[in-house]
């Protein structure tokens, strides 16, 4: 039996989850047992609680049939515990190092009480932490154990439980279930209180408490849901009138069900406006029916407000709010003021664009800040033409770059009058990056964010957390990052990554990366007219080198001699080379070039051209690896600078433990990987194997169909993935030399 059973219900939560259960099992005490309790979620919540419990048999996972909400939720893992005390733990908070020792340490020392209550730390999206404001409520001075009439101002705290240990015992001896609802921990954490005869404290902030920026907490969301607080309220008081031996309780949870229909009513964002003078009328019903004998208000302007409940006066409190509201305008006008004049920059003509009518049939299309035709947008913009021919497609694109349009694709010069009326009309908007800050979304405006690879670096808020690899403003990112309305992802490990560092309310799209189909669709003809393009000889092995960005280097450092990999991987190998900081060929490598045993190819256009011509890749830490294995080809890591780069810039997994092939650290390795038959073992080829069954999800050759079908054309499902053990890449040069019949 272990000494603590958490409980951690999942729904929509998989940019979350893994964190919260990483947080869990790298405590430094084991003794304990999860229950993960996917409550239906539609996201991949379920499927990540399964991996973990594959790697962990401390972690059991229930699957429940349909969506109970967090309450039943927790009921279930209730149901399945065997632990000696239950704690609860919201699967998108964490715990702090440490923490279960402590909790561990202190039951020990306070010989098991019924409840031990903890602290927690609020952490906010952009790095600040804030600890309970209440914290001086758990200072553990004083006997060590104690009924809650000795501090009955540990009521103040805020109504929830997943701050505190139960004695699994004393729940099931008292029968505490949660409710369904909005509000389901008020009932339990009033009950379990004011019930318990021993509970302890510990001075110690043991969860973070995520405060996401968009969505996830349901006191951020407009509805009338929040009319279930009555519901809750009925229960806590229902259960006074079965213990006539709590009832000394009542005037206390009295005080609190008001405050919490206040806070309810006061809180923008909760009641849709049309609902708050029927609120205030039941909550002044519940305050009259009960209202305890000489119960005393509290005083000033709270006191004042429990009074207008007494009288149900919803005239009188809209007067004082009104009152309040012009004080906060008066305060706030300096700031509306600046945005004004922020908007009015914007420029006479954009603003009148704005004014017009969205054309439901323009698609404005962009790419690497505007740096010419390629990557998802073009995949999804040519499949719009084939399944939407009547909708107008405008690519926006810098003037340096206007030449890297195709013939016969429209295109707008950003900044220019024509880009500010596409922008401004266009129904739908798409970009791998984000448009520029002064660009507005309007309503019925339809955003698409592609993204352009899968990380493995860190990205978005994840970013903050290393300063040398970024001066990135995190708000202005976030404000941008709020235009999306859709967020491709090409599998399920980036689906997380992205929900999760750019949390903004989009719908995330797992429909594989529109780019990528080509990789899954193309012929050996169009195999052999990429390598006869790069001059590359039939039968002669081409290494596609395509290392990535040190963002932390101020200055250009050669990772390899590239003349002298070259010359001694012999004259059948061809050096395909991808990278900005190809330097000027000089001597050896002037030559090279010359006789075509190094061709410089960071220019090209289309990168996937160059996966399809190349035999293998090669590469450090950039994405490209998780596009290039859709190929099913041999890829190679070199990286010589693995552990600074992974302390200075951040990696999600560590890439030397999980490669996807033949890795080497140094020059010399290299050469003899390459060198040899090891690029294309079988132990390279078991290695990609794992690889690309973690990040090949949905790549499989229908992605930009799937998007227009979604996005443009409204339609609700997606198309049907094709299993990765059914698909067929495009073949290998040598395959596809044979079935050209090239000799």
């Amino acid at each position: 039996m272990p000494r603590l059973t958490l409980i951690v219900p999942a729904y929509n939560v998989q940019g979350y989850i893994g964190e919260c259960l990483d947080s869990v099992l790298q405590q430094d005490f084991t003794d304990f047992e999860i229950i993960g309790v996917d409550d239906c979620s539609p996201d991949g919540s379920g499927a990540i609680l399964d991996t973990y419990a594959e790697r962990d048999a401390r972690i059991r996972v229930l699957h429940l049939t349909e969506n109970v909400g967090l309450g039943r939720a927790r009921n279930a893992g209730i149901d399945e515990s065997t632990g000696d005390y239950l704690l609860f733990l919201d699967s998108d908070d964490t715990l702090a190092p440490g923490s279960l020792a402590a909790i561990a340490a202190r039951l020990d020392a306070t010989d098991d009480p019924d409840v031990l209550i903890y602290d927690y730390t609020r952490t906010y999206w952009d790095g600040r932490l804030l600890r309970n404001k209440r914290a001086e409520l758990l200072d553990e001075s004083g006997p060590a154990v104690f009924a809650l009439a000795d501090r009955p101002q540990l009521l103040d705290l805020l109504q929830i439980v997943w701050n505190k240990a139960y004695r699994r015992d004393f729940v099931t001896r008292h029968g505490f279930r949660f409710p369904p609802g909005y509000y389901e921990d008020a009932p339990w954490t009033y009950s379990s209180l004011i019930s318990a005869e021993r509970i302890a404290v510990l001075d110690r902030s043991c969860v973070l408490y995520r405060q996401r920026r968009e969505g996830g907490n349901i006191l951020r969301t407009v509805s009338r849901k929040h009319f279930d607080v009555f519901d809750q309220y009925d229960r806590v008081f229902a259960y006074l009138d079965s213990r006539p031996d709590l009832d000394s309780w009542r005037p206390a949870l009295f005080r609190k069900m008001v405050d919490h229909f206040l806070t309810v009513l006061e809180k923008p964002g909760r009641l849709p406006q049309n609902t708050r003078a029927e609120f205030f009328h039941r909550a002044a019903k519940d305050y009259r029916s009960r209202i305890p004998e000489d119960f005393q208000r509290p005083l000033g302007g709270r006191g004042y407000k429990y009074a207008l409940l007494g009288l149900d006066s919803y005239s009188a409190l809209v007067g004082v709010t009104r009152v309040n509201n012009m004080r906060n305008r008066a305060r706030l006008g300096g700031r509306a003021r600046v945005g004004r004049a922020k908007h009015a920059a914007l420029g006479v003509f954009y603003k009148s664009q704005l004014r017009m009518p969205l054309d439901d049939k323009l698609a404005v299309f962009s790419a690497y800040w505007g740096r010419g035709y390629s990557c998802s947008p073009a995949a999804i913009e040519a499949e719009l033409g084939r399944l939407v021919p009547d909708m107008r497609r405008v690519w926006a694109v810098r003037s340096e770059h206007r030449d890297r349009v195709p013939k016969g694709v429209e295109a707008v010069v950003v900044g220019s009058r024509e880009y500010w009326s596409v922008m401004a009309r266009a129904k739908y908007l798409t970009n791998n990056v984000n448009f520029g800050d002064t660009v507005i979304k309007r309503e019925g405006q339809i955003h698409l964010q592609t993204h352009h690879g899968t990380p493995l670096k860190t990205m978005g808020l994840d970013q903050a957390q290393y300063p040398a690899s970024t001066s990135m403003d995190m708000d202005k990112l976030l404000r941008r990052c709020d235009r999306w309305d859709y967020s491709l992802s090409a599998n399920r490990f980036s689906t997380t990554v992205w929900e999760r560092v750019y949390p903004c309310r989009y719908t995330s799209l797992e429909t594989g990366y529109p780019r990528n189909d080509v990789l899954l669709n193309a012929t050996a003809a169009d195999v052999s007219r990429a390598r006869h393009e790069l001059g590359l000889a039939d039968g002669s092995t081409a290494f596609l080198y395509a290392p990535t960005h040190r963002e932390y280097q101020k200055s250009f450092t050669p990772r390899l001699d590239l003349p002298r990999l070259a010359e001694e991987l012999g004259p059948d190998v061809t050096l395909l080379v991808r990278g900005h900081y190809f330097y000027k060929p000089t001597g050896r490598l002037a030559d090279l070039q010359a006789s075509g045993r190094i061709i410089d190819v960071s220019a090209h256009g289309n990168v996937e051209e160059l996966y399809l011509a190349a035999d293998a890749l090669v590469t450090d830490y950039s994405s490209a690896m998780f596009d290039y294995a859709n190929l099913d080809r041999p890829i190679v890591i070199y990286a010589d600078d693995w552990n600074t780069y992974r302390v200075v810039r951040g990696t999600y997994f560590d890439l030397m433990a999980e490669p996807p092939g033949a890795v080497a650290t140094s020059q010399d390795q290299l050469t003899s990987v390459l060198g040899s038959q090891e690029w294309r073992s079988e132990k390279s080829a078991g290695l990609r194997k794992a690889f690309r069954e973690r990040f090949c999800d949905f790549d499989d050759g229908h992605a930009a169909e799937r998007v227009v079908r979604r996005v443009f054309l409204g339609e609700e499902t997606l198309l049907p993935v094709v299993p990765l053990a059914e698909r067929t890449p495009a073949p290998s040069p040598a395959e596809a030399l044979e079935r050209t019949g090239r000799a």
